[in-house]
């Protein structure tokens, strides 16, 4: 089984370069959904998120924005959480690979992978990438997004230029979708798995 990472800093496309894997017949892990599920209504989460950190949460789960506002710029307090919330990825983690255990490839899509220093865990690492200026219209265009959060995320992410360093391939997403599409099945095809193509 080969074990490969996605990844790549915020807007840059990774959920849809993910997608294009799974519709490919590739089992794919999405660490942030698992993390929405974890938090959600009746999540396992929840309760130890609001001991932690009190009125953050609601009777649909976490409120996203108001733990986000009480940890970003707060590397103590980031610290707790991730010590709450990392463990409980892990698992659900290990309980995907089990079930897909028969399957020549499984990908993992984590945003932090490098600054959780994860990488190891994994056979290939793909970063996703996109020029500067078509990141921050991306992100400016999700709902509760500023200039200042982006700003605090950013900061907290390494830079894509050493991400795209470290990357064994590289996805572009700057560009139309087929673009992305071709550069999608060649990675596949350098797995071995588009036999023939």
């Amino acid at each position: 089984m080969i074990r490969i990472a996605l990844t790549g800093s915020i807007g840059m496309g990774k959920s849809e370069v993910a997608r294009m894997f799974e519709r490919a017949g590739v089992p794919v892990f999405d660490a942030d959904a698992e993390v929405r599920r974890l938090q959600g209504r009746e999540g396992e989460l929840v309760k130890a998120i609001e001991q932690r950190f009190r009125g953050t949460t609601g009777p649909e789960g976490v409120d996203r924005d108001a733990l986000s506002a009480r940890v970003l710029g707060d590397p103590g307090e980031l610290q707790a959480l991730e010590a709450i919330v990392h463990p409980a990825v892990q698992r659900e983690r290990a309980e995907f690979i089990e079930k897909n255990r028969d399957k020549p490839v499984l990908l993992f899509e984590i945003p932090l992978l490098f600054e959780t220093g994860g990488e190891s865990a994994f056979d290939k690492v793909i970063v996703v990438s996109a020029p500067p200026d078509v990141q921050r219209r991306r992100v400016l265009k999700r709902a509760g997004m500023t200039e200042e959060k982006l700003a605090a995320i950013l900061a907290r992410q390494m830079p894509d230029s050493e991400k795209r360093a470290r990357a064994d391939f590289l996805v572009e997403t700057g560009g139309d979708l087929s673009t992305t599409e071709a550069q999608v099945r060649e990675i596949l095809s350098c797995l071995g798995l588009l036999g023939g193509e």
